[in-house]
């Protein structure tokens, strides 16, 4: 048995970033090789891998894909992309999984898709632990992550971090081999 100490954030949102990072920080010395982090604007990215940049381990921030927000714009500027790769951490453009063509198909012809029950279903445990699985799987279709490997994994509700999971990782084709072992942080609304 196995006893882990659990952060509950009393709201979701950017104020909980640090203590993500520092969570993080702590649980490396677990031994995890691998950590994935959302980051649309690459503020959030860029944080945790200069945080994490005197360590070994493979961190791959997750941005939008371009055109997410409005057509032909890519929300991660260029500078904090450079930054983030000064770090030495990797970084992922990529659709999210369970959004871009069933918001499309939902929205022209007004029908509920798996994608979305799956989106729904994650987010009981809330935006960032959504953010969180998707992640791991994006950088697992990219190649960045390996799979069946257990990696930190950082969401969050908008901006920021406040969510941290040990995901053991899979790639979107093998969506139900992903598991989700553990929370380290979360909000609790």
């Amino acid at each position: 048995m196995q006893e882990q100490k659990l952060l509950l954030f009393e709201q979701p949102g950017p104020q909980n970033t640090d203590l993500c990072i520092e969570v993080v920080r702590r649980h490396l010395a677990r031994g995890f090789r691998h950590v994935a982090v959302a980051s649309t604007s690459g503020e959030t990215g860029g944080k945790l891998a200069n945080a994490l940049k005197e360590s070994r381990v493979n961190l791959v921030v997750v941005t939008h894909s371009a055109g997410f927000r409005e057509p032909n714009v890519q929300e991660l500027a260029p500078e904090k992309a450079r930054a983030i790769l000064a770090c030495g951490a990797r970084i992922h453009t990529g659709t999210i999984l369970t959004h871009s063509l069933e918001v499309a198909l939902s929205q022209k012809f007004s029908g509920l898709y798996p994608g979305m029950l799956i989106a729904q279903t994650l987010r009981r445990f809330g935006e960032g632990t959504k953010v969180a699985c998707e992640i791991v799987m994006e950088a697992c279709d990219a190649g960045l992550l390996p799979e069946q490997e257990e990696v930190l994994s950082v969401g969050g509700t908008a901006r920021g971090a406040d969510t941290v999971l040990v995901v053991r990782a899979a790639a979107s084709k093998r969506f139900l081999d992903l598991r989700v072992l553990e929370i380290l942080a979360k909000p609790r609304l």
